[in-house]
């Protein structure tokens, strides 16, 4: 695959308008220096330095959407609360509409707090991470509502994407009404589940990780070429779907598809990471926006590839642009 077509292919990624079923959750970021250890504990005390809220969970997946030059379209659920108001303030600033997102009472927004330490003038390390969430009641109000702005959306929309982070929105028939939405209209629908993968069919796609798939379908890869080739093959068949993009951290990924071989394609860049946070969330970004884009699952798949190896090379829940996606694109179709 040569360059000069995976550069055309980052250029029409460009307005191409992406539905985002998701899970929205805070990413928050405590930086602080360290002081001394505690007399009380065995623990370190530190001097708070800064606090950062960024979008995390499927509203990564939506950031990373738009900065790649797409047009997201997010519906979700947040709680009436400090980190529902700054993610849907952080929406808005970066261009991004909230019309599908709505504000449930009693619903604490999912917020993931990472503690990270330091000295001074050295590179902050996370030492805990602290989750606060609850999940949707079976049955919710706000999820109902959100199935119902699906059925009624008219607009335009050229791929339709699901983040499942297991907060409770994204049950079967959600999904299964987002699956139908994308038939009817003819367009990709792909599906990242943290935790229920196998609980879903007929998506276009889905793109799990290996701890993910070992999980899901109770086996271990490990280093296991054949393994790993047997999970995919399984999992086309269960899910039915078209495309199984399984992410292998420092292994890189492998792609499955009816009726080929897989393909297995190595990590872009170096395997000397400063952060994966939100690294999933990135790589079904760019999935889905190339699928969308008209791009084929192998072409989709390299594309991805390059961008998860860009993003995790960077600290905290971070994006990908277009211009870093085509010239991490040009220097992979060299190679």
């Amino acid at each position: 695959m040569d360059a000069k077509h995976l550069e055309f292919l980052v250029r029409r990624l460009a307005g191409r308008r992406v539905l985002v079923l998701a899970d929205l959750v805070a990413d928050e970021f405590v930086y602080g220096r360290v002081e001394r250890i505690s007399r009380e504990a065995p623990v370190l005390i530190l001097k708070h330095d800064a606090t950062d809220v960024r979008l995390g969970g499927g509203a990564n997946a939506v950031h990373n959407i738009r900065t790649l030059g797409g047009r997201p379209l997010p519906f979700g659920v947040l709680g009436r609360d400090e980190h529902g108001r700054r993610l849907r303030t952080l929406l808005r600033e970066k261009g991004i509409t909230t019309k599908g997102v709505l504000a449930a009472a009693g619903y604490p927004t999912p917020v993931k707090s990472r503690i990270l330490a330091g000295r001074a003038h050295s590179t902050k390390q996370q030492i805990v991470r602290l989750d606060r969430h609850a999940l949707l009641p079976p049955r919710s109000a706000a999820r109902r509502a959100v199935e119902r702005a699906l059925r009624r959306f008219r607009g335009p929309v050229d791929g339709v994407l699901v983040s499942d982070y297991g907060f409770g929105l994204l049950d079967a028939a959600l999904v299964r009404a987002a699956v139908a939405f994308a038939r009817k209209r003819k367009i990709p629908v792909t599906v990242d589940s943290r935790f229920g993968l196998l609980r879903f069919r007929g998506m276009t796609a889905v793109t799990p990780n290996e701890p993910e798939v070992e999980e899901a379908l109770g086996i271990t890869i490990g280093h296991d070429r054949r393994r790993l080739e047997a999970a995919g093959r399984t999992l086309l068949q269960r899910l039915g779907c078209r495309a199984v993009l399984i992410t292998r951290g420092s292994d890189g990924m492998a792609l499955f598809e009816p009726g080929k071989a897989p393909l297995h394609i190595p990590i872009h860049g170096t395997d000397e990471v400063a952060d994966v946070t939100g690294a999933g969330d990135t790589v079904i970004a760019t999935f889905t926006l190339a699928l969308a884009a008209g791009a084929a699952p192998a072409e989709a798949a390299r594309l991805a590839n390059c961008a998860g190896g860009i993003v995790v090379m960077k600290h905290a829940t971070a994006t990908v642009s277009a211009d870093e996606l085509a010239a991490a694109a040009r220097e992979g179709g060299e190679r």
